[in-house]
């Protein structure tokens, strides 16, 4: 029975074959991985990650596509999670000794940014991610100080993940076809990332950024006095997309 794409689970179903294995082949899935897919809907990676896999990991949401899953594949081989990716505890997955979680997906677009800082905590039980997302997205995550794209997501996820947009997917390659380009993504976390406190880290830069036209001086006021800013080596009349990571963390550290 054919499944009907539904809008507000995000659901965009890849078809393509051809980028389905330049997928797997970006991801390299090996026996003995420890792996969990987020939204399998109709199992297209699925199939072929446990063509390499002795076992996989899926969460899904939507009741229909779970009852799917379980039908078609051995409970040996697949695991089928049935939840919020969002509300998922994803250390619950079982781990072996001396390795870490691999996590992929096709990411709905309508919760990918929240979906990217529920994973951001599990960052040192990881060994990579590959995501596939809305390409804007993921030009943002990659972007560099100093353009348009470099904001808040760029800045928290810098901070923990070194990242590179793999290739381009375009709208023809799914069933529905979405309104954009998507982009692959892969995420490796730092063994060390810059020492701050997370939580004032997020503080600062989610102040910096709620007023980007204006300079950082005046966005930071009432946290940061101009002295303090330029003590932290930054120029008070920067603009916040052209502060680099390294300053913010330095900021947070005066916070806190």
């Amino acid at each position: 029975m054919k499944h009907i794409p539904r809008k507000r689970f995000g659901q965009n179903f890849l078809t393509d074959d051809g980028v389905l294995h330049d997928i797997i082949r970006a991801i390299d899935p090996r026996p003995g991985d420890a792996m969990v897919e987020i939204g399998p809907g109709l199992a297209a990676m699925t199939r072929l990650l446990l063509q390499e896999l002795d076992h996989l990991h899926v969460v899904e949401l939507d009741r229909d596509l779970v009852a799917r899953l379980k039908k078609s594949f051995d409970p040996a081989r697949l695991t089928v999670h049935e939840g919020d990716a969002l509300q998922f505890d994803f250390a619950s997955i079982p781990v072996p000794a001396g390795r870490k979680l691999r996590v992929v997906g096709n990411l709905p677009y309508n919760i990918s940014s929240p979906l990217l800082f529920h994973l951001a905590r599990l960052a040192p039980h990881v060994q990579d991610q590959h995501f596939m997302l809305q390409k804007e997205v993921v030009e943002r995550m990659v972007a560099e100080p100093g353009g348009k794209a470099y904001g808040r997501l760029s800045v928290m996820l810098q901070w923990r993940y070194h990242m590179e947009l793999l290739f381009v997917v375009p709208p023809t390659a799914f069933d529905p076809p979405p309104q954009v380009d998507s982009a692959i993504v892969r995420m490796i976390p730092l063994e060390r990332p810059l020492a701050c406190d997370e939580r004032k880290l997020e503080q600062v830069v989610a102040k910096a950024f709620s007023q980007r036209r204006k300079v950082i001086r005046n966005c930071l006021a009432g946290m940061f006095t101009e002295a303090g800013l330029i003590e932290a080596g930054l120029d008070p009349q920067a603009r916040p997309e052209a502060v680099p990571l390294e300053q913010y963390v330095a900021l947070a550290n005066r916070l806190a």
